[in-house]
């Protein structure tokens, strides 16, 4: 029996689907895709928290090394030792979640794909399950490039998308540039398109079976 959630019914939740192919509309083309670098995905997410998650290892290890040095838990009860044990054991859930994100890193860049359509972008992502988020043209306010100093080592940047609902990062891609120019083409002559109606399109129009053609 299903559970309700409001969730699943939010823009870009859906079931897991094998490719971006089945999202794909009728008549959908897809202009551009691609995926995250994988050497500057997966850096990515060693490097991020790693500070945080060494700074928090080492002061519990260097308080449990003490605790063991002063011979403290010989003194203890086995239930208090079983409380410490449990304690320091949540206490590092930060490394634990550093971990986590290390050991899936590589399934969850074999999971993610993006894709700029004639209609919308697409991203696909995740590590048990996967899920696609659509961004249409028509709700895009900005499209932004940011790369910084690893990126320009990978040669990958991340394109940071702002719509009305929600934002979106297309991330590590290879030919960032290219693909920024791209999308901020096809958002501009879309919106351009509804503006400007009278200016822009045809004499004689087909109406919603209109192609983007860039």
């Amino acid at each position: 029996m299903a559970v309700f959630n409001e969730r699943n019914f939010k823009e870009g939740n859906a079931m897991e689907h094998n490719s971006l192919e089945d999202m794909l509309a009728e008549d959908e083309t897809v202009l551009w895709r691609g995926k995250p670098k994988r050497s500057a995905y997966i850096a990515s997410r060693v490097c991020r928290m790693l500070p945080f998650a060494l700074i928090w290892l080492l002061f519990d290890g260097d308080f449990l090394g003490a605790m063991i040095g002063l011979g403290v838990f010989k003194e203890l009860p086995p239930f208090v030792i079983a409380f410490i044990c449990v304690f320091f054991a949540l206490h590092l859930i930060p490394v634990w979640i550093w971990a986590a994100n290390v050991a899936t890193a590589s399934r969850a860049q074999k999971n993610t794909e993006y894709a700029l359509t004639d209609r919308r972008v697409l991203l696909r992502s995740g590590v048990i399950g996967i899920d696609v988020r659509n961004l249409f043209y028509t709700e895009i306010k900005s499209v932004n490039l940011k790369v910084g100093l690893t990126d320009k080592w990978f040669k990958v940047g991340d394109i940071y998308i702002a719509a009305n609902s929600n934002a979106q990062v297309i991330s590590d891609i290879e030919n960032p540039y290219q693909v920024v120019t791209m999308l901020q083409k096809i958002v501009g002559d879309i919106q351009a398109d509804i503006h400007y109606p009278n200016a822009l399109r045809p004499e004689e129009n087909e109406g919603y079976k209109t192609k983007y053609r860039g």
